[in-house]
């Protein structure tokens, strides 16, 4: 009997992730997460994507959130009360947060975002915090409440809002279900040429074909085609990384 009560127990439905965007512009890229595949995989439970409007924990009645720089400077600066405030209610304090949430901070001087961080935080947490900022940047004490920061790369945005939609959705391709099928990852056909019909165009008077390998039908010789360009395509971008 307790075998039985345990076969027909009812698998535990794998809780959905969230990720909490802190902006100042909330109504920036919504749009965005309601269409495709995350606007799909919103839609099966698997994740949700929530955006909070900094305002909201201004300072004040007209809500302030940002002041000038001390020692001078241009621009504005994110001030530090408003962002603990938001990350305290939606990430909780200290012991109150829990081990399955991230507070993630998006700076230029974070650790370079890569596939290996994305799959680390799918697999690690459930809500993931994500800090956008504007203007010339926030307060560096904001740095002391998030868990870690990350930068998506050597160049300058003028707002996080377009870097938070980048780790949310790499991120979310790592969570199963979302994209179907593991074979869509980038890592597994990304990394070599791609191509569908027609199997002949003409560019100027050269006409370009697909190779006869991925139109031989023959499994094997496909995928040591896929190996080969695979290989180098990754010796390509490290000569292209050392001479940078």
């Amino acid at each position: 009997m307790e075998a039985m009560k345990i076969t027909n127990r009812k698998k535990k439905k794998a809780k959905a992730a969230r990720f909490e965007i802190i902006t100042v512009l909330p109504e920036a890229l919504k749009s965005y997460f309601n269409l495709s595949i995350m606007g799909r995989a919103q839609a099966k439970g698997l994740m949700a994507v929530c955006w909070h409007d900094l305002r909201q924990y201004g300072l004040g009645k007209r809500r302030t959130v940002d002041d000038a720089p001390f020692g001078g400077g241009p621009g504005m600066v994110l001030m530090y009360p408003p962002i603990e405030k938001a990350v305290a209610k939606i990430a909780g304090r200290g012991e109150k947060r829990g081990k399955r949430t991230r507070v993630i901070l998006l700076s230029t001087r974070g650790k370079v975002f890569d596939k290996g961080a994305a799959a680390r935080l799918a697999r690690q947490y459930d809500k993931i915090v994500i800090i956008a900022g504007r203007y010339e940047g926030v307060d560096e004490r904001v740095r002391k409440i998030a868990d870690e920061e990350i930068s998506v790369g050597n160049f300058i945005l003028a707002g996080g809002e377009l870097a938070a939609a980048m780790v949310v959705e790499t991120v979310a391709r790592f969570i199963p279900g979302v994209l179907g099928k593991d074979e869509s990852l980038e890592e597994n056909k990304g990394s070599y040429p791609v191509y569908t019909r027609p199997a002949e165009v003409k560019m100027d008077r050269r006409r370009l074909k697909v190779p006869a390998a991925l139109m031989s039908g023959n499994h094997k010789e496909i995928e040591k085609w896929r190996r080969e360009k695979g290989r180098r395509k990754e010796e390509e971008v490290g000569r292209e990384e050392k001479a940078g």
